[in-house]
């Protein structure tokens, strides 16, 4: 379990640092676009495309796992002071369970949504020029599918007492 939880630290790590460097990409290139249409007056081609359908997506869905992992997930509790810790545990390990069926649902069903979009080879056009989009539709389903790994993992850490109520994982 140690071998898991450690790769799925590594893992969801690395697809934060994707999402950063998303965010990086991003602000150069709407930077270079601004820059461009006060310059030149005209605006870099597929600017509005590429952010919407790369860097956007990048950034939503890869820092899912690592956000989960560090159990930083926005959340609300109602009545939670009022639960004794093994109702408390028992809570947790509820809220894992719904959140690795929600997030592996939305991991198959965005899996087949990207298939599809490549098997059709899923484009825009933007200034008469072809902008392929069928390659980010690959990106929610990888974040999707490690936050479902991240659950799992803190689930079972749950069921086997080795975490206590807000305990935020290293990273």
């Amino acid at each position: 379990m140690p071998f898991i939880s450690r790769l799925a630290d590594k893992l969801s790590q690395a697809l934060a640092f994707l999402g950063a460097v998303g965010v990086l990409a991003m602000m150069v290139h709407v930077c270079a676009d601004v820059l461009s249409r006060t310059l030149t007056g005209a605006s870099l081609p597929a600017t509005v495309e590429i952010v919407s359908y790369y860097y956007m997506v990048l950034v939503a869905f890869l820092p899912l796992a690592w956000v989960e992992r560090r159990n930083a997930m926005i959340s609300v509790e109602l009545i939670e002071f009022l639960l004794t810790p093994r109702w408390r545990q028992l809570s947790d390990m509820s809220i894992a369970i719904f959140a690795v069926a929600a997030y592996a649902v939305m991991a198959h069903a965005s899996w087949l949504t990207a298939v599809k979009n490549y098997e059709t080879g899923t484009f825009v056009v933007a200034l008469q020029t072809k902008i392929i989009t069928w390659p980010g539709y690959f990106l929610p389903p990888a974040g999707f599918a490690l936050a479902a790994v991240v659950m799992v993992i803190r689930l079972l850490d749950l069921i086997a007492g080795n975490r206590r109520d807000g305990e935020e994982t290293e990273a």
